[in-house]
């Protein structure tokens, strides 16, 4: 064939290969095709794809090539920089790159659907709207919120994407009541301009960003490790503006949606209408809008999670990763990537900063500074004098406690109440209590298709399996005993918010945790609650204890500590020493010095006394060195292969042929552990099982896997196995 009529395709199906299509006479016009999405036949119906490349030939047939059916796109949505990354990826992670490809597009992109308009429009309220704002009652507030930023003036979609619920039903609400009205505009609204001028910084503040703005040139990767409170985000700003100044794209990732609203806040304030969010709370025309308005460089700032890692920015100059040490950047299912590591490739790639900040840096993080791979910025202390928390422990062993709750804590949540102060309380365990135990036979509460037990929930009357989400209600039929005696036992946050209640009737109460997040704006509503002075005792789970800004809370109380000290899993100290010092962190943020409460049965534990007396930095430099003599990640590549079926024998039987496979091949100095049953064997009614790769060098792991791909593979199909492989894994068991 001649004139470049054939195209390189890597479509969207779980297939390793690339495919060549017959380019038809209609597209051979189109200059830059590499980058846009097609839809191709595909077996017996068609897919959506990405053209990688355009050339004059192939290998297969010509009465063979099929003809691409349809272009779907203007113009490329993936440049060079974008395709060069998927590339990277798909070959770190040894994931097919049409499955990596379709992970960098929003969910609307995936499908053969048409970009969402680029036409700059905006919403503006009108005079009946001002009207309506003052006569709203209690129950509108999303309305008021809509109407009062639109009275501030015009403003578009990617503005008002900020907001933490789905603001578009709101918008088709208040335009049937012509209190609002959409204006077309030739270009797009003039930025609204900042609203606060940025701080004064602090010495350390002032060298760290410094630091990063000397990197604007070049590749850096830069830990900026800042106790907690210390003004990162001061930090973030500045080298922001800064970026922005000189015509450049930011990028800031955060772990979590809930650490969004006040982080969008900061920098909505500080750069208007130029910043952007992305994250799993928007609906897919909202976040494939912002992913457009990226591309076409009118977002100049965005702030998202771990998807937004991908998204198309033609002037990117810096990403920061918030929280750098978080799991939530790892993608635990199926394209199992970390959008920490790739952040740092695409820097890397572009050649531009990438800042990690934390005040408890990863492992991983801190071996890369000891290497000399990457620079370090402290912030030692926070602004303005704030005095950094007292913690102290609270030997419970043999105290008789109230919900779990100790004199000493219940003392101190008085105290800190009656003196017009907040108080927060931790406990990483949600629903009433995580076990219920038959008195008859002490047989424990089971799921039906996971092996672990199911958790009581009160509120909703139901006993439920946190693996599966299947419930059951509470009083089901026992399957051990004909007349079953149920005792409750443990706490979970449903059970702490029910004590205190009790013991604190006239103050308010609010609890976060995944279950009572379900109903959509309770948290935002709760976090604005609390930042406001409404409510006086906080109780929640892990979400509570990352990055939140609550200048009342003056206590904290951990109500337990041990759950996570005797963990099988070599991280696991690691996440408590970040998890109890991010949660400590939440207190004491003015003045008024916090106090940290964290009750435990193993006060000496060493891991315990090392993060109180000498702090993070003095554990993670011996955890350090025990990783460095035992040869454990970040001193070796690790990699785990993970394999279910609904065989109770299937996963287990396929990973010994696995295993043999690759013991052949190893070279030295590559251990392949034997298969091993998950920590929960059982899940979803499927049966799961591992095998551990573990090297000194990471090229050894890479090298092993990519040779050894399809045999894997056909391994797999023949045992009838659902299989995949975790590089750099963060849950090893």
């Amino acid at each position: 064939m001649s004139g470049r009529s054939v195209v390189v395709v890597a479509v969207f199906a779980p297939l390793r290969q690339t495919f060549d299509y017959r380019l038809p006479k209609k597209f051979q016009s189109v200059d830059n095709l590499i980058g846009t999405r097609v839809l191709v036949p595909f077996g017996r119906s068609t897919r959506v794809g990405v053209v990688l490349d355009r050339k004059s030939s192939s290998e297969v047939a010509q009465e063979k090539l099929k003809a691409l059916v349809e272009l779907l796109d203007d113009h490329p949505l993936l440049d060079g920089e974008n395709l060069k990354l998927a590339r990277w990826a798909a070959r770190y992670y040894h994931h097919p790159l049409g499955e990596v490809i379709a992970t960098m597009l929003p969910t609307r992109l995936r499908r053969r659907r048409s970009l969402p308009p680029v036409k700059p429009h905006a919403w503006q309220i009108t005079a009946s709207g001002k009207q309506g704002l003052a006569a709203l009652g209690r129950n509108a507030g999303r309305q008021k919120e809509v109407l009062r930023l639109l009275g501030s003036g015009p403003f578009a979609p990617k503005a008002l994407a900020s907001l933490e619920f789905a603001w578009r039903p709101v918008i088709k609400r208040l335009v049937a009541k012509a209190w609002i009205e959409q204006i077309d505009c030739d270009t797009a609204p003039v930025p609204n301009a900042p609203v606060e001028p940025g701080v004064v910084l602090t010495k350390e503040q002032n060298n760290a960003a410094q630091m990063i703005i000397e990197s604007f040139s070049a590749f850096k990767a830069i830990v900026l490790q800042g106790v907690t409170g210390s003004g990162k985000t001061e930090v973030y700003l500045a080298a922001v503006e800064c970026c922005l100044d000189r015509g450049g794209q930011s990028l800031v990732l955060v772990p979590e949606i809930g650490l969004t609203k006040q982080l969008v806040e900061r920098f909505q304030a500080r750069f208007g209408d130029r910043v952007g969010v992305i994250h799993s709370g928007l609906t897919d025309l909202e976040r494939a809008s912002t992913w457009v308005l990226c591309m076409h460089r009118e977002v100049r700032v965005l702030i998202g999670t771990r998807s937004a890692v991908w998204v198309p920015m033609p002037d990117l100059a810096l990403v920061v990763v918030d929280e750098e040490h978080d799991q939530s950047y790892k993608q635990q299912e199926g394209f199992r990537y970390s959008a920490r590591d790739i952040a740092t490739v695409r820097a890397q790639q572009g050649g531009f900063p990438v800042v990690l900040g934390s005040a408890t840096p990863s492992l991983e993080s801190l071996a890369n500074v000891e290497r000399g791979k990457y620079a370090r910025a402290v912030i030692s202390s926070r602004p303005r004098d704030i005095p950094m928390p007292l913690i102290s422990c609270v030997d419970v062993r043999g105290l008789e406690l109230t919900a779990g709750l100790s004199d000493a804590l219940i003392d101190a949540i008085r105290t800190h109440l009656d003196r017009g102060e907040q108080a927060l309380l931790f406990l990483n365990r949600r629903g009433y209590s995580p076990l219920l135990i038959c008195r008859n036979c002490g047989e424990p509460q089971r799921c039906d298709q996971c092996d672990a037990y199911v958790v009581f929930h009160k509120a909703l009357g139901v006993t439920r399996c946190h693996h599966c989400d299947r419930q059951w209600h509470v009083n089901r039929r026992a399957r051990c005993c004909e007349e079953a005696n149920i005792a409750q036992i443990g706490l979970g946050t449903e059970r702490i918010e029910e004590a205190i209640t009790e013991l604190f009737p006239d103050k308010r109460v609010r609890r976060l945790d995944r279950d009572s997040v379900r109903r959509q704006g309770y948290y935002e509503e709760v976090i604005t609650a609390v930042a406001g002075g409404e409510v006086d005792i906080l109780i929640g789970t892990q979400m509570v204890a990352k990055g939140l800004d609550f200048e009342g809370v003056t206590l904290v109380g951990v109500v337990d500590a041990d759950s996570r000290l005797y963990s099988v899993d070599f991280r696991a100290d690691e996440r408590l020493a970040q998890l109890l010092l991010q949660v400590a962190g939440r207190a004491g943020r003015t003045q008024t010095q916090g106090r940290v409460l964290i009750q435990t049965h193993h006060p000496h534990h060493p891991v315990l006394r090392k993060i109180i007396d000498d702090g993070y930095n003095a554990y993670a430099e011996a955890a350090l060195r025990e990783r460095k003599q035992a040869g454990l990640p970040p001193y070796s590549a690790m990699v785990i292969i993970r394999a279910e079926s609904a065989k109770p024998t299937g996963a287990l039987d396929f990973l010994r042929q696995a295993r043999g496979l690759l013991v052949e091949h190893a070279v030295a100095r590559v251990e392949v552990s034997y298969p091993i049953p998950a920590l929960m064997e059982r899940r979803a009614g499927k049966y799961r099982a591992l095998v551990v790769i573990r090297a000194s060098k990471r090229s050894h792991t890479g090298e092993l896997i990519s040779d050894h791909l399809e045999r894997l593979e056909d391994l797999a199909r023949q045992a009838r196995v659902r299989w995949s492989l975790d590089i750099d894994p963060q849950d090893t068991l």
